[in-house]
């Protein structure tokens, strides 16, 4: 499992591009730095020539991408980051690597972090090619087997494991979310990232809904009316939130990225959907 898609335009100039277009575009600027067949798909990492960011590719989709140092340049890792820092999260334990981002972010301020992906592969890129300091601590297993076993205690669980461009069933389940609050500190909070494809897609919803069944607090993180967007559900010790602003100044892109997220607001949980 791997952090979610890059939508395929998240760096727009102008208006809404052809996919396709975009694509042939972005491959035709990048070089390949390293392609690694691990046993859960390809793993290409490329940098863009025009600015030198390096991206993590994989199942054909890019799932992270940052500037030299290690900084994310997706709005909504920048977005959980200042959330967390809200909260005070000294302890994090974030589900899904790609190119370990956000966990390099949290280490650099002084956060211990534990990550979890089922694909070993992705610790040993992000390590080499996204800065991930040796301090995080990572295991190559299942999100939902870790919670079962482990006994230690986290101020905040972040859900950033995608298959394709979805979150794994079993990692949205009313039944994970109860092992993750058993997981949690008494203050502790949970962040999931999650994909939509437009203002219909209630996926961000279903979600919520099902920690809704182990919370009180359910909040949703969103930019309703941008395609092809990021949205965090969160829930627990999350009611005095406010919307993130940029903490992290990436050397590429930080005033599109501090504009995407004053785009985020919370937003009602709705209930107009099937299941």
């Amino acid at each position: 499992m791997a952090q979610s898609p890059i939508p395929a335009d998240e760096h727009p100039s102008g208006g809404p591009r052809d996919a396709a277009s975009l694509a042939k575009a972005r491959m035709h600027e990048m070089i390949v730095l390293d392609v690694i067949d691990s046993a859960f798909g390809t793993i290409e990492v490329l940098q863009r020539r025009s600015s030198g960011s390096v991206l993590y590719k994989q199942g054909g989709v890019f799932q992270s991408e940052a500037d030299q140092n290690g900084a994310s340049l997706a709005s909504y890792i920048h977005a959980i980051y200042g959330l967390l820092l809200q909260n005070n999260a000294l302890n994090v334990l974030v589900i899904g690597c790609g190119g370990g981002t956000l966990a390099t972010m949290l280490a650099n301020s002084g956060r211990n972090v534990t990550m979890i992906d089922i694909n070993p592969a992705s610790f040993a890129v992000a390590r080499k090619y996204f800065k991930l300091p040796a301090k995080v601590t990572c295991h190559a297993t299942d999100g939902k087997s870790f919670l079962r076993r482990s006994l230690d205690l986290y101020e905040a669980i972040v859900i950033d494991a995608y298959h394709g461009d979805r979150v794994p069933a079993h990692l949205e389940s009313s039944e994970f979310f109860a092992l993750a609050r058993r997981r949690l500190s008494a203050a502790g909070s949970v962040f999931a990232n999650v994909h939509l494809e437009n203002d219909h897609d209630r996926h961000a919803d279903q979600i919520a809904a099902s920690m809704g069944k182990v919370w009180d607090d359910i909040r949703i993180l969103d930019s309703e009316g941008v395609p092809d967007r990021n949205a965090i559900v969160m829930a627990g010790a999350v009611s005095q939130l406010e919307s993130p602003n940029i903490t992290v100044q990436p050397s590429i892109d930080a005033g599109l990225i501090e504009r995407e997220l004053l785009s985020m607001k919370f937003r009602p949980c709705r209930t107009d959907f099937e299941g």
